[in-house]
């Protein structure tokens, strides 16, 4: 059934799942195979883009009331999530490029930048957004 609570539980797998993804991907790098390292983020990149593509069709499409159960607190929450999140998001694109592109350089300054949002997006929403 297309909940709030729903939405945000799946949601909370798969952000737990694709951060999954990418701590094997730095293994894979720590390990030295750059491709198979490149080869995960592409599908990180994929399944990320697709739940926010998703999330979107969702709260402006299908349902946008679906989080109007929210109290302030929870409001709050979702705005901090939100300043992880979307900064995050629009990294994904620059650093799947640079890394195809191996601007390698450039690559590793917005790997810096995306590894300490995904972190905030990884806290904020799996710890902090209520799924009941």
């Amino acid at each position: 059934m297309l909940t709030g609570p729903n939405v945000i539980l799946v949601l909370k797998i798969a952000v737990s799942a694709v951060t999954l993804l990418l701590l094997l991907s730095l293994l894979a790098l720590a390990r030295g195979n750059r491709r198979l390292h490149g080869r995960i983020n592409i599908v990180f990149f994929v399944l990320t883009i697709s739940a926010l593509l998703a999330l979107e069709v969702i709260v402006r499409l299908i349902d946008p009331t679906i989080f109007d159960y929210f109290d302030v607190p929870m409001q709050r929450n979702l705005t901090i999530h939100f300043c992880f999140a979307i900064p995050s998001a629009c990294l994904l694109p620059l650093m799947l490029y640079t890394g195809l592109r191996q601007h390698r350089e450039i690559h590793i300054f917005l790997a810096g930048m995306f590894s300490a949002l995904w972190i905030g997006t990884f806290i904020s929403g799996v710890f902090f957004l209520s799924h009941h």
